[in-house]
């Protein structure tokens, strides 16, 4: 049976795009990079590594992920505290470390990027995450400020969330020779 799509999936699908385009190229390149790492789409050091510091930063990236099973299999279903601790810890570790490699400027790119790493169900839980990863001291006062400013109130207080699971998942696109495309 075929599967059809629609119309309103299209225009999400392109809201988001337009979204991920919004975002600086080093934003969107840490974006596509942690992507590849998180859900094992090819070799990220392969891919990403432009010289030893960067090879280091994907190693490091590496280990921090290997939390990304945990988190998604200890989601809350709802609210309650109770089943808050198993996934909470991982998930303001993992983002700690994101925020530290300074390319995820602000609450817009975070969210982006966890959505498509964790899962539509994680949503309700990364203002939390977010915000106490980005008052963490690893980061510089003057970092701290501009994260912690770059949530909105509503996005800090919203009522509830949607369980719709993301549509676009960007990738490596190669660059193409127009001499030869043409």
């Amino acid at each position: 049976m075929a599967t059809h799509t629609k119309p309103a999936d299209g225009a999400l699908t392109l809201v988001e795009m337009k979204e991920f385009a919004s975002f600086s190229p080093a934003t969107q390149r840490y974006i596509r990079r942690a992507l590849d790492i998180g859900l094992g789409r090819r070799d990220a050091m392969r891919r990403w590594s432009r010289d030893a510091g960067e090879a280091a930063s994907i190693r490091a990236q590496e280990r921090i992920y290997r939390r990304l099973d945990h988190i998604r299999a200890n989601v809350p279903d709802d609210s309650g505290l109770d089943e808050l601790e198993p996934m909470m810890g991982a998930l303001i570790t993992m983002t700690a470390f994101d925020l530290g490699q300074d390319r995820l400027p602000d609450f817009a790119s975070y969210r982006f990027l966890y959505e498509r790493l964790v899962g539509a169900a994680v949503r309700a839980w990364l203002p939390g995450a977010f915000c106490a990863a980005a008052a963490l001291p690893h980061l510089h006062p003057e970092k701290r400020r501009a994260l912690l400013q770059s949530i909105s109130e509503a996005a800090a207080t919203a009522p509830g969330w949607s369980n719709r699971e993301p549509a676009f998942f960007p990738e490596w696109v190669d660059k193409v020779d127009l001499t030869v495309a043409g």
